[in-house]
């Protein structure tokens, strides 16, 4: 297995969504400014770090993320024509997975994290969504944090570590990335 690694675009006020999540809008009112910096740059390192992706083997996201995203993902995933497989932390199976879908639903943390492992092989393991990231932090599974940090302010919206009685975790920075859209932060967790 490759590493854990949680990769996330931020607002510089720290949310990762703007204010209103809802289907129409899954990452809220304007929120889909905090990943221009990946589609729409000219910078040559913005487009290597979204291609570092192909090095995921395996996708495990929260309930919530899946409902937000299904409708843009479809059958293949997040990464699209790689089909890596998604491991999908839910309390039940929705009714509308697509057929001859990347996903997987279990219900457990520690279950998700077999299964993606098993997936993943020698490749690494994204997570994507804050809740299932903070589960995955507090539990010791994530190796790495890769925050996008976009120069906006929000003042609103979704926060990216908004737990009242979470721990300190202590981080060791391994790379900074500067670029005009986005501030490319890479910290590897110390366990």
């Amino acid at each position: 297995m490759g590493k854990v690694v949680y990769d996330i675009s931020m607002s510089l006020d720290g949310f990762i969504s703007g204010p209103n999540v809802r289907l129409e809008a899954g990452l809220g009112d304007g929120g889909e400014r905090l990943h221009e910096w990946g589609f729409n740059s000219t910078d040559p390192r913005n487009r290597e770090l979204v291609e570092a992706w192909v090095n995921t083997g395996a996708v495990i996201v929260g309930r919530k993320t899946y409902d937000l995203s299904i409708q843009y993902w479809g059958a293949d995933g997040p990464i699209y024509t790689a089909r890596v497989p998604v491991i999908v932390l839910s309390h039940s199976v929705p009714t509308d997975v697509p057929a001859g879908g990347v996903y997987t639903f279990v219900d457990s943390v520690e279950t998700a994290f077999e299964k993606a492992k098993q997936a993943a092989g020698d490749k690494d393991i994204g997570v994507q969504g804050p809740n299932t990231a903070q589960q995955f932090i507090k539990r010791g599974l994530v190796d790495e944090i890769s925050i996008h940090l976009v120069p906006v302010l929000f003042g609103s919206g979704i926060r990216l570590f908004a737990q009242p009685d979470g721990e300190h975790v202590p981080l060791e920075t391994i790379e900074v990335i500067e670029t005009k859209e986005a501030i490319h932060l890479r910290f590897r967790v110390i366990k």
